[in-house]
């Protein structure tokens, strides 16, 4: 460092920066405690009625998962940033970077491997048929999808052939037949649950006269290839905040390390009195006073 060059911030930006990560901290520390609250609540609900315990059949368990790190790693945050302890910093700083890195990765995996994808979700989809009537988190979200989305099963219709009541060798009136959910309704119509019976009884054409036949993986991907803005605002509000978390943490590492080197390099500062001892100024250059200034020589 050149003589007189001052390289950490004045006190306003750095308690902007310090203020700014206990805030962002804060937040997200408070939603992991909302998230890990409603995942309890769901997985205590979920064993009243002896559902599956597979983590992708149950919502609840990804919820728990999910609020455990984020009430752990922003914890972490708070508690760093109010102590401005360095140890702590760099290892937040670093958990949110791995965390970001990770999904990123994951991300781009996905889209090379975009068939093998596609088969594990079809895959997880038939195991979360097979027990569609035993697992109401998973049936309310199939049920969700494909009326939302107008598309049936996993891969196709057929996937339904999985379960033990639609199965075209099960008894009774929903044997060889689909869920409601899969049906071309009227909505001026009046429900009818039956609307898929004997629907895997018939060809692909003749089926799709009165239920949707495409499966549900292809429906989505679809959609939000054609809501290509949706996608993107969902990746950007999943990315960025982690993105800010790492570019804060790392703001304020510098501003703290910047600091601590600079009064050990002041020799006597301990002994000097408050009267005599110099005062830095810095130069008018730089947004906030933040960059390097030069101390005055009057």
């Amino acid at each position: 460092m050149a003589a007189g060059e001052v390289r950490y911030c004045s006190r306003f930006p750095y308690l902007c920066l310090k203020f700014t990560l206990i805030v962002y901290s804060t937040i997200f520390w408070l939603i992991g405690a909302l998230v890990l609250a409603i995942g309890i609540y769901a997985e205590v609900e979920r064993q009243k009625y002896k559902t599956l315990h597979g983590a992708f059949l149950a919502p609840a368990i990804i919820l728990i998962l999910l609020g455990v790190l984020m009430f752990v790693v922003s914890f972490i945050g708070v508690l760093a940033s109010l102590r401005d302890n360095l140890c702590l910093l760099k290892a937040f700083m670093y958990i949110l970077g791995l965390c970001l890195l990770l999904e990123l990765t994951g991300g781009i995996i996905a889209l090379i491997f975009r068939n093998q994808t596609m088969e594990f979700l079809n895959k997880n989809i038939r195991k979360g048929i097979r027990n569609y009537y035993d697992d109401l988190d998973f049936k309310n979200i199939m049920d969700f999808v494909q009326k939302q989305f107008k598309c049936c099963g996993g891969a196709e219709y057929m996937d339904w052939e999985k379960n033990e009541y639609h199965s075209c060798s099960a008894p009774g009136p929903l044997a060889c037949g689909v869920p409601y959910t899969c049906c071309i309704t009227n909505k001026t119509a009046v429900m009818n649950t039956l609307c898929g019976y004997h629907a895997m009884k018939f060809q692909r054409q003749e089926a799709q006269r009165f239920i949707y036949v495409r499966g549900c993986t292809d429906a989505v991907i679809i959609w939000f290839l054609d809501n290509y803005t949706i996608m993107a605002g969902a990746l950007l509000g999943i990315l960025l905040p982690q993105f800010i978390g790492v570019l804060l943490s790392l703001l304020y590492i510098t501003r703290v390390e910047d600091m601590i080197s600079e009064w050990n390099n002041s020799t006597n500062v301990l002994l000097e009195d408050e009267t005599t001892r110099p005062e830095i100024e810095f130069s008018s250059v730089g947004c906030c006073r933040c960059y390097p200034g030069q101390e005055s020589s009057a």
